[in-house]
């Protein structure tokens, strides 16, 4: 990573990530999921983050987070676990055309996690991560990208269907994302359900399904404890939300590669 791209400061404690309100991890607390995301743009390097002046990304791929993966906590998390220290630029985007919906499963982190579909006209600002070969790798396996029968999929979303604009008024020839297979949720009545946050979000699948209650109990904490123990019941969990119809298409399936579960165009 060219050294130009962040400006540590000589009072490093000012960017720590317990400093800045971004140390806490979804993956330790699923009610917090999707976890605090940054206010600005920053290169995440260990426990830091900062301040990021130049955007040198190549040879790194860029990787649209609309969940957890915007949580400098969760994804220096991921990195650690994995054993690998380069720095990770996170740059904050202007996104069209996309929404964060629920994902269509029951995770075994214990929460249900989020998922973008495509929302013509929806502007949302959000993360892109630009990854190296190592790192894209640790969240491809996080994403249960290389397993056949995993959850989502890694597809490349082009700019003249979803354009995503840099801060400076570039856009982006395109970007990849995770695509939950399944699908994802709607409200009762077809429209594909926002994700609101993991506490929010639990109490009202458990307010509305019966047999989501029968399975996990009646509270959100009674739900994640039960889906952290249980890999079975979180399967259990998947097939009710599809037999209770509450499940429709992301409008991405498009883009969702066949195979291995990645894509990628000529040249990335």
């Amino acid at each position: 990573m060219d050294p130009d791209t962040a400006a540590p400061e000589p009072d490093s404690e000012r960017h720590t990530l317990e400093a800045l309100g971004l140390s806490g991890v979804p993956h330790d607390d699923p009610l917090s999921y999707p976890g605090v995301w940054p206010r600005r743009s920053g290169l995440l390097d260990g426990g830091h983050l900062w301040p990021l002046t130049r955007l040198v990304h190549p040879g790194r791929t860029p990787v649209l987070a609309v969940g957890s993966n915007a949580s400098p906590g969760q994804l220096g998390r991921k990195m650690a676990r994995a054993g690998l220290s380069a720095p990770v630029p996170m740059v904050k985007v202007r996104v069209t055309g996309l929404a964060v919906g629920v994902s269509a499963h029951v995770s075994r982190m214990g929460y249900i996690s989020a998922s973008p579909l495509s929302a013509p006209g929806t502007v949302r600002e959000l993360f892109v991560a630009w990854l190296d070969g190592e790192q894209l790798a640790v969240v491809d396996a996080s994403e249960g990208v290389p397993l056949p029968a995993g959850n989502f999929r890694r597809a490349w979303l082009p700019a003249a269907q979803v354009p995503v604009e840099l801060e400076d008024g570039r856009t982006l020839p395109g970007v990849y994302a995770y695509v939950n297979r399944r699908g994802v949720l709607h409200d009762g009545g077809g429209t594909p359900r926002p994700h609101p946050g993991q506490r929010e979000l639990l109490t009202e699948l458990l307010a509305g399904l019966p047999r989501l209650r029968v399975l996990f109990g009646a509270t959100p904490e009674e739900f994640v404890a039960r889906a952290r123990a249980d890999a079975a019941l979180c399967e259990h969990g998947t097939r009710l939300f599809a037999e209770e119809g509450l499940v429709t298409r992301s409008g991405l399936e498009a883009y969702v590669p066949a195979g291995r579960g990645t894509d990628a165009p000529e040249g990335h």
